[in-house]
């Protein structure tokens, strides 16, 4: 008499079983269909910048990661500097190379630039963008080279970033010592905070959009390995110690939500300055061309670096 109720049973836990198995597999096939063709390439821009469009001699680098990626960079040099600034563009544009004009801005305060075009990107090696868990490795490169130069011995570094390129700025000062600054530009908090963000936006439920993350996280691990599992602006961000940063953001970016900076400046340092803007401004400059053009957003990074890194 009990046997029909018991077979009953399994077959239910079965059943149950193999939908959860179906789940588990949909979610996990998420990432990799929805990220693939975003990480899986190497961006080739479409607009390039000349150092002499912007009235500046610039001595163009190649520089080898520790992975053995080749990184292209731009080095402006600047007379008696008083700090060396790594510039950093973003996850599919702008190139590095817009940012000539910031390099001018610097070097007519005192400041030399390396700009690098992160792995994957223009004419440094890679296929895949790392979403700012390896390039760090490229940060560290240009560090080293920096180092190896008797005009910058004893000068401070500055990591300064835009977008991917600011995740990569704070991941970079929270993993490389001897990097003295920090200047982030409308910084995600995470992949798996910006995907989920995502998934909002367009219309999935929220629950969905939650239980999701920890399949990207996965994803990011499988695809980068465990030892980036770490390497992320919000939790890098509390590796800053007492070394001076300005974090940016725009209060209604549309690419990188608010919320992001807000998550970063949760775990940062009481020291850290930060600086925000209405509307939609994810480049934060309204002239990134020329930043000189926009006197509010140019005195702000001076001014921060000049507290900071005086002669």
């Amino acid at each position: 008499m009990r046997r029909p109720q018991s077979i009953k049973s399994r077959v239910l836990v079965g059943v149950l079983v193999f939908l959860v198995l179906l789940g588990v597999g949909f979610l996990s096939a998420v990432p990799p269909l929805v990220m693939g063709d975003m990480i899986n390439q190497h961006v080739d821009f479409s607009t390039v910048y000349d150092a002499e469009e912007f009235g500046l001699t610039a001595t163009e680098l190649t520089l080898r990661t520790d992975d053995g990626y080749s990184i292209s960079a731009f080095e402006v040099e600047a007379n008696d500097p008083r700090a060396v600034i790594i510039l950093i563009s973003g996850i599919h544009n702008p190139s590095v190379t817009a940012f000539f004009g910031h390099a001018r801005m610097f070097r007519e305060h005192g400041y030399a630039s390396v700009l690098y075009d992160m792995r994957a990107h223009g004419k440094s090696q890679g296929d895949v963008i790392a979403l700012g868990h390896l390039e760090t490795l490229d940060t560290q490169a240009v560090v080293d080279y920096i180092r190896s130069k008797d005009e910058y011995q004893g000068l401070p570094i500055i990591v300064y970033g835009l977008s991917m390129g600011g995740a990569v700025a704070i991941n970079s000062i929270g993993q490389i010592p001897e990097i003295s600054g920090l200047v982030s530009m409308s910084a995600y908090s995470s992949w798996e905070d910006v995907f989920q963000e995502n998934m909002l936006a367009m219309g999935a439920p929220k629950l969905l959009a939650k239980i999701q993350a920890p399949f990207v996280k996965l994803y990011t691990l499988l695809k980068f390995g465990l030892k980036t599992s770490n390497i992320y602006p919000k939790k890098q961000i509390a590796n800053l110690g007492e070394r001076p940063a300005l974090l940016m953001h725009s209060h209604d970016d549309s690419q990188v939500l608010y919320a992001n900076f807000e998550r970063i400046l949760e775990r940062a340092p009481g020291h850290v300055e930060t600086w925000t803007r209405a509307g939609d401004n994810h480049l934060m400059s309204m002239d990134f061309l020329y930043p000189e053009n926009d006197p509010e957003y140019a005195q702000r990074v001076l001014e921060s670096l000049g507290r900071n890194f005086s002669l």
